[in-house]
């Protein structure tokens, strides 16, 4: 009986050795911070559908989590884990991993939601076809459209089948996790300017002439192209409008550019101008079918609400600075376009003797 009293009392010991020798490694472990290469910030991805004891096990093949030396960090991380009751709070998606951080950190991030982000930029003026490559070759978007998926774009996004995608995106820069698709990205972007355009037409300065809201957007991707400069495309909107009134062609080479497609080398000679194509705005009347580029939305703006003036013509200054002469007369436009290749023949001698 003796012995047995002896056995227990020693078993009880034990116990309380081994469960205070578990309790300081416990603390260690969560006191430690995790390992990463080169102390450089990292990602861990939690996969969807995986539980606390998956991420355990990929935490330690990764190596992230702190070395311990006689209790497995994959337990001590469990017990961690259910003892402050986030097992079951783990949210799908890449996080970021700093130097530093303990596991208690590291426990609240991935239950936090607040996942990695990456960027797209889609900028103003630029074509759909620009568009299309900088998301096929972002590696973090997950490729799921094809080239035909891309001809007919619009039912996928919301809009029309046969609709030209062209214009529909709104420019801006985007934020998403790893993994968000290529048609959830285009869609946000065309779903934003889909809502801006809609509002815009709603305050707008109605023109008998501009009768949808597209055209509207046609008319404020010709803006676009023709000036970066905010208080001269109210100024270019009206020019195009008054032209549209008297039935004169608009004559925008960036349209021409446009309808050339691949042909365009840089430069644009009178035989292009010649060459009939739906979005030669020197052989055809009208706006062209459809918009030739992103447009801003101070470009939609100007369009919405253009400047009070009788111009008819505008020509750039030729100094470099991006502006324009503004003319009422052909006269004038043709003094303003000799100003323009004297003063373009003057900054290019300049650039050539520097």
């Amino acid at each position: 009986m003796r012995f047995l009293l002896k056995l227990v009392l020693f078993l009880v010991v034990l116990v309380g050795i081994v469960a205070g020798l578990a309790y300081q490694q416990y603390q260690a472990f969560i006191q430690q911070p995790i390992q990463l290469p080169s102390n450089q910030p990292t990602s861990f991805e939690v996969k969807a559908g995986t539980n606390i004891r998956q991420v355990a096990q990929q935490l330690l093949a990764a190596e992230i989590l702190p070395k311990t030396s006689v209790i497995p960090a994959e337990y001590l991380f469990l017990a961690q884990a259910r003892f402050t009751e986030q097992a079951s709070k783990l949210k799908a998606g890449e996080y970021a991993l700093e130097p530093n951080m303990t596991t208690g950190d590291l426990l609240a991030r991935l239950a936090s939601g607040k996942t990695l982000q990456y960027q797209l930029g889609i900028i103003e003026g630029h074509t759909f076809k620009e568009l299309v490559k900088a998301v096929q070759t972002h590696p973090n978007i997950k490729q799921t459209l094809s080239a035909e998926d891309y001809k007919n774009l619009m039912p996928k996004l919301g809009g029309a089948s046969g609709e030209s995608a062209e214009g529909w995106f709104y420019p801006d820069t985007y934020n998403f996790p790893r993994g968000s698709t290529d048609v959830d990205v285009l869609k946000r972007s065309y779903q934003v300017m889909y809502d801006y355009l809609m509002k815009a037409w709603e305050q707008r300065e109605p023109h008998p002439l501009i009768k949808t809201p597209y055209q509207a957007l046609i008319l404020a991707s010709l803006v676009e192209k023709e000036t970066g400069m905010p208080d001269e495309r109210p100024m270019i909107a009206r020019v195009f409008l008054t032209r549209l009134e008297r039935n004169m062609l608009l004559q925008t080479d960036p349209a021409v550019i446009y309808g050339m497609g691949d042909a365009y080398d840089g430069n644009i000679r009178k035989k292009d101008l010649e060459t009939d194509t739906p979005w030669n705005t020197y052989t055809r009347t009208g706006l062209p079918p459809t918009p030739i580029a992103t447009p801003s939305k101070a470009a939609i703006d100007a369009v919405m609400h253009p400047a009070k003036t009788n111009y008819l013509y505008f020509v750039a200054t030729g100094t470099g600075d991006g502006r324009h002469f503004f003319s009422e007369t052909y006269e004038a436009h043709r003094k303003a376009v000799n100003q323009y290749l004297a003063n373009d023949k003057k900054r290019q001698q300049g650039t050539a003797s520097q």
